[in-house]
């Protein structure tokens, strides 16, 4: 008895600390992208932290949305980070997460 009432404490001190956790771990920046100033910004639906780093941006989408299709998102993130770095940007990539997108600004580095 007194095994399954430990069990019981292990298992709900985990799982308090994984929802204290995951929410945190869910709009933090990629590794290349760590410590750089973070703008939000809002796009049709979706809302995206952008991080700008040279001729990089992320956006990472921050906002919960049923069964997002990555090609809307796609077009959505890019219009964020051009919103957030005043440059065209050139292609994007990754997933309805998290969007890295090349920065088409000219002398290299993003305007704002």
């Amino acid at each position: 008895m007194c095994d399954l009432i430990r069990r019981a404490v292990q298992s709900r001190s985990i799982f308090m600390f994984l929802l204290a956790v995951l929410p945190v771990a869910c709009d933090t920046s990629s590794p290349h992208f760590r410590g750089q100033a973070v703008q939000r910004i809002t796009v049709e639906s979706s809302v995206f932290e952008v991080r700008l780093r040279g001729s990089l941006a992320e956006a990472v989408r921050v906002n919960s949305q049923y069964a997002p299709r990555l090609g809307p998102i796609r077009k959505r993130a890019q219009r964020a980070m051009e919103l957030a770095s005043g440059c065209p940007v050139r292609d994007v990539l990754g997933d309805q997460a998290v969007l890295v997108g090349r920065l088409n600004c000219g002398s290299g580095e993003a305007a704002k």
